[in-house]
């Protein structure tokens, strides 16, 4: 089966830094015990690892966002470029500053217009450490970031982080 492109390019894969050289990626240690489960997610430190966002969390403890090294394929070789899952324990890269894409699930992003990331109340493909585009009052928090496009048509959309 082809994957060609026929029409537009796609916005990115979540968890690739866009623009290398005006960002600030430094090494983390992720917990086994709290996993990601993708890449392109904002995340905390807790007892020195890197571990996403949990229930209740403020804007002020996120760290950074998971960055999807490159290449990689996960456990399984034959992951298509963009779904691996990120690995549950070791090293990874934290993007501290700068740009990456991003999996925006809810919302219209938009140029300039603030990312949100869910603390409270999932529901359907709204799940805690989402990035949104709504603000969704008590259940998401505003990041210290913006949207740098509107994105494609599978929500993969570039931001600014800690700009």
């Amino acid at each position: 089966m082809s994957n060609a492109i026929l029409y537009r390019m796609p916005s990115g894969i979540p968890g690739d830094v866009s623009r290398a050289s005006q960002c600030t990626i430094e090494p983390g240690l992720l917990d086994p015990t709290n996993p990601f489960s993708a890449y392109g997610l904002p995340g905390k430190i807790v007892n020195g690892k890197f571990v996403p966002l949990a229930a209740g969390d403020t804007a002020a403890v996120v760290y950074g966002f998971l960055v999807r090294p490159y290449p990689t394929t996960g456990a399984n070789p034959s992951d298509p470029l963009g779904t691996a899952v990120p690995p549950t324990k070791g090293i990874c890269n934290i993007l501290r500053r700068g740009y990456m894409t991003v999996l925006n699930v809810a919302g219209t992003p938009s140029l300039n217009g603030p990312v949100y990331s869910r603390v409270a109340a999932p529901s359907g493909a709204k799940t805690i450490g989402d990035v949104e585009a709504a603000s969704d009052t008590t259940n998401t928090i505003q990041l210290n970031a913006v949207f740098m496009n509107p994105g494609d048509a599978a929500g993969n959309v570039e931001i600014g982080y800690n700009i």
